[in-house]
């Protein structure tokens, strides 16, 4: 085993132990909780390393990088999310490689990826990203749409060609009500969460939690930790 895939398996299985600990806390099986491996900035052989050691599911914030590494490694069997704030002049290029999009927050998006996935011949699995931290018909700091705008976007999904909805996402708001309060947040995720499966069943995804709040996240129900740096390490700067 190389240096790089020792010091991955040791962080995968630290992290592992997080997730495990947090759901038995909580009552919940650790099947309950999926690992989604955010590997930006790093390489696509890291990626190779992650798969070989049994990772499944990774996510890429931004399309320049994440098209090249997702075309080089698509022969391995990963699930690629798009976690990343999403213009309408890339949705082409990610839906050629995304299996599931987590940042929908506005209509014009889902009409554009709509498109391009029907154009690719490809479904796409859609999350609304909320924003804890918006105020009603406005978009939050990091991206998303307030809370209010949910069923809607979750209607435009069902109803366009190309796309099913799979969920909703957030992060832990930095201002606002719920900042400082990451726990809580996702609490009112979940609950906007079973909300939007009672109208729409194929929406069980509740994407919530990173390295640092993985345990607040597991805690309050979430289906899906995106965590990074406790995997791969510090981010190195980008130019």
């Amino acid at each position: 085993m190389t240096d790089r895939k020792a010091e991955l398996a040791a962080n995968l299985a630290r992290v592992e132990e997080r997730i495990s600990a947090a759901c038995a806390a909580a009552g919940r099986e650790r099947e309950e909780v999926t690992l989604i491996v955010v590997t930006k900035t790093y390489p696509a052989s890291d990626v190779r390393l992650l798969a070989e050691l049994g990772v499944r599911h990774v996510a890429e914030n931004r399309d320049q990088e994440a098209g090249p590494k997702a075309l080089v490694c698509a022969d391995l069997p990963l699930t690629w999310h798009f976690v990343g704030q999403l213009q309408t002049n890339k949705v082409r290029s990610v839906a050629g490689y995304a299996h599931l999009v987590q940042s929908v927050d506005r209509p014009r998006l889902v009409s554009a990826l709509s498109a391009a996935a029907v154009k690719a011949g490809r479904e796409l699995g859609c999350l609304v990203q909320i924003a804890l931290d918006a105020e009603s018909g406005e978009r939050g700091e990091r991206g998303g749409a307030a809370p209010e705008q949910l069923a809607e976007l979750a209607g435009l999904i069902e109803e366009a060609p190309g796309l099913w909805p799979a969920g909703v996402m957030t992060v832990a708001p930095l201002a606002g009500r719920y900042a400082g309060r990451e726990q809580a947040a996702f609490e009112r995720l979940v609950e906007l969460s079973s909300g939007l499966r009672r109208a729409h069943p194929t929406a069980t995804m509740v994407s919530a939690g990173m390295s640092a709040d993985l345990e607040q996240a597991v805690a309050a129900g979430a289906t899906h930790v995106r965590v990074g740096t406790a995997v791969l390490g510090g981010r190195p700067r980008l130019g």
